[in-house]
């Protein structure tokens, strides 16, 4: 157990520690009874949230307690799921991988690696381990649902996919947010507790916070101003306000950090043609309004442009992200206080992984580029499906729900139900891991030592901070890590003599032993783990500050615009202009502070009241199709249907509707009890897997074409008849 605090009762502990359910590093004060959770609220001395948690937090409790958590490996059998020992789990996997192997090739066996993943220090520390025993390279992982754009400008620009700048949040006068909802989010690709307050605080130093968004979201309620936009139409605003910059003279191309981009003067013509004037119609904000955005931003004592989800999850999500860099450069608000920012954690992973990739291989079916390795999401489930030399047999996910969390969810369902073998490393039965032979559940987050290995390298102000497992773990149980090490002993017995060493200090010390290493070529000496032990609230390292020269990781120090890379996508943009449909009715997704992704919908505290899952459309929108606030409308898009109820509302724009992503528990053999009573729909049976950004490979599940029909008196019954995907019973339900 954990280092506790001392209590008023004999009985009553105190433990501090990191919550682990979003990117925002809440400090947490959990009470204790040493075998029981008594409370959850925020730690007021954790020098990063300062007493703030959002609602999320007290779900940890529920993930421990859990009684649809496996506790043991299970295996799928004629007669349901048996418990089996962890000896024969293990030898059972091992074979499986193997066999799959030896008849069809090693790459005849995927991987994929899910979002809380990167929330698990000793998974983060040492899934190196697993993947190298793995010999495949058909890995795939939740980076190309929704992130892959940032990993790619930061690669070209500063020579490391993580060296990723973040705003100076706590010290900007001006806040332009394209496409994030920061509130919800606790931050995304920027590790920020309490954005509700920062953003009150910006406005109260009398800055402002403006807010693109086809939705008025929680962040833009609380925005200085707000402006609508067509999804998926980011690009020409960015386009426009560089055009712009320029045109006004606002570019600042003498500035310190233009002085380290050799091709900056070449972005002067970059996005020539691209006026306010011929992108407003298409986007929906007017010329005078981007022109005045545009002003504001450049005349503001310090601005920042952040551009998140909205704008990376789109047909030109990573041209999006490079302008919106490439505008923070040249106005001479990038490595500047109050502009975009790099942290410099204590655990610094950008000097101990590679740099990151693009398109050194191509997927086998549609020729999608490799990142560091990884094929986009998009593909994995041709890869299952098509025939032919390197098809996939057998698959792992691990820590991921693709089912629910990628598009065109229902093939990518048929396509894992066709798989020779499959294994799952998860708490649950869910919609994916259901198709395994074999589930290797590891511990829940209390019952793990924890350090931001990932967070800490994207938060807005430095901290570090170590909390020890608060439970120990039953005999019967394994942690994630020793998983990976026993896997990776079973499969590459062959290993060099260095990663046998590695592999054999780390079984005997923990992860810990790992972290030390990192914090002991860090860039603070005193923090040491022994330190971060003293200090159980965490260390304040200061706001962040001037990285450059020094954080760029190109042998020459330059920021590389790769202008050629980029430009070259501006064809695909015109064409996209001449054929735009403004009458198409577009589908967009949403996030809730409550909810991440698809794994805590077994929280009753997180679901409950009110359901979430609906489809948010104009009341414009509405009338056009006969569609009532709260009636059933079936959504069809390329791929797809669903049935879900409707929520008229004018957060959102004409001819938008948004559906939330993680929901969809109705299918069969799902084994969490309190998702299946709020399942909803899964968005990702309408998003669609051909609709990509080219450039990157990332998926496009904003602004997906989709067609909208009013359900009549029959609705119940046919809704019933989608989930049980029988045409038979529809037909009868519609007679």
């Amino acid at each position: 157990m954990g280092t506790t605090a001392a209590s008023a009762t004999d009985n009553e502990q105190i433990h501090f520690r990191t919550c682990t359910l979003c990117e925002a590093m809440c400090g947490i004060e959990i009470k204790h009874d040493g075998e029981k959770v008594l409370s959850i609220k925020g730690d007021k001395n954790d020098p990063f949230s300062q007493g703030y948690i959002c609602p999320k937090a007290t779900a940890l409790q529920d993930l421990y307690e859990d009684p649809d958590r496996l506790r043991g490996p299970v295996e799928r059998t004629a007669d349901g799921w048996k418990s089996i020992s962890w000896i024969e789990a293990l030898d059972k996997v091992a074979a499986g991988i193997q066999s799959v192997q030896q008849k069809y090739g090693q790459n005849a066996f995927g991987v994929y690696l899910g979002n809380p993943n990167v929330h698990n220090m000793g998974g983060m520390l040492t899934i190196k381990q697993l993947l190298t025993s793995l010999k495949t390279r058909s890995r795939f992982s939740a980076t190309s649902i929704d992130q892959l754009p940032h990993h790619i400008v930061s690669m070209h620009l500063f020579g490391h996919m993580l060296r990723i700048p973040v705003p100076d949040v706590n010290r900007t006068q001006y806040m332009l947010i394209i496409g994030g909802n920061p509130l919800a989010s606790n931050g995304s690709i920027m590790t920020a507790p309490n954005m509700r307050q920062k953003l009150k605080d910006i406005k109260a130093r009398d800055g402002k916070v403006v807010v693109i968004d086809p939705r008025r979201t929680e962040t833009a309620d609380i925005a200085s101003e707000h402006h609508f936009i067509r999804p998926a139409t980011d690009v020409l605003l960015l386009l426009a306000m560089l055009n712009e910059i320029y045109a006004q003279g606002y570019a600042k191309v003498d500035s310190r950090v233009a002085g380290l981009a050799p091709e900056i003067d070449r972005i002067a013509s970059f996005a020539e043609g691209f006026t306010p004037e011929s992108v407003a119609d298409i986007t929906g904000i007017t010329a005078a309004e981007i022109k005045r955005i545009v002003k504001e931003f450049c005349e503001a004592e310090s601005s920042v442009c952040y551009g998140r989800m909205g704008i990376s999850v789109q047909e030109f999500g990573l041209l999006s992200q490079y302008l919106s860099m490439v505008i923070n450069i040249v106005t001479g608000r990038l490595d500047e206080v109050g502009g975009l920012m790099f942290p410099n954690p204590a655990v610094d992973v950008v000097n101990s992984s590679g740099p990151g990739y693009l398109g050194k291989r191509h997927s086998r079916v549609s020729n999608l580029p490799d990142f560091n390795g990884e094929y986009p999401v998009v593909a994995m489930a041709d890869e299952m499906l098509v025939a032919g030399e390197g098809q996939l047999k057998g698959f792992m996910s691990v820590a991921g729900n693709p089912v629910l969390s990628t598009p065109n969810g229902e093939k990518l369902d048929e396509a894992l139900s066709g798989l020779e073998f499959m294994v799952s490393l998860d708490y649950f039965v869910t919609e994916t891991s259901r198709h395994a032979n074999i589930i290797l559940p590891p511990v829940s987050p209390l019952e793990r030592d924890h350090y931001d290995i990932t967070f800490n390298g994207f938060a807005v102000h430095n901290v570090a901070k170590y909390s020890p497992a608060l439970f120990s773990k039953t005999e019967n149980e394994k942690h994630d890590w020793e998983i990976y090490l026993e896997l990776a002993d079973r499969l590459d017995k062959d290993a060099p003599e260095a990663v046998q060493k590695e592999r054999a200090a780390t079984k005997a010390f923990g992860p810990k032993f790992l972290l030390e290493q990192g914090l002991k070529y860090g860039p603070y000496k005193d923090v040491t783990l022994d330190a971060l032990i003293d200090n159980p609230h965490g260390i304040d390292l200061g706001p962040l500050h001037r990285m450059l020269p020094e954080a760029i990781k190109h042998a020459d120090k330059q920021i590389n615009l790769n202008v050629d890379f980029y430009q070259a996508d501006l064809e695909r943009i015109k064409e996209m202009m001449q054929q735009y449909d403004n009458q198409e009715i577009l589908l967009i997704g949403r996030r809730h502070v409550r909810s991440n992704n698809s794994w805590l919908h077994n929280s009753y505290r997180l679901v409950k009241g009110k359901s979430r899952c609906t489809l948010m459309l104009h009341p414009e929108t509405a009338a056009q199709h006969g569609i009532e606030d709260g009636q059933d409308v079936r959504v069809t898009s390329r791929v797809g249907s669903v049935v879900i109820a409707a929520e008229v509302t004018d957060e959102l724009m004409p001819g938008v509707v948004s559906i939330p992503h993680g929901f969809g528990h109705g299918r069969k053999g799902v084994k969490q009890k309190i998702a299946q009573a709020h399942a909803g729909v899964s968005v990702n049976d309408l998003t669609d897997d051909t609709l990509i950004d080219q450039l990157s490979g990332n998926a496009a599940v904003n602004g997906v074409p989709v067609q909208l029909e009013a359900l009549g008196a029959n609705a119940d019954n046919v809704a019933n008849a989608v989930l049980e995907n029988s045409i038979d019973s529809i037909d009868s339900a519609i007679a």
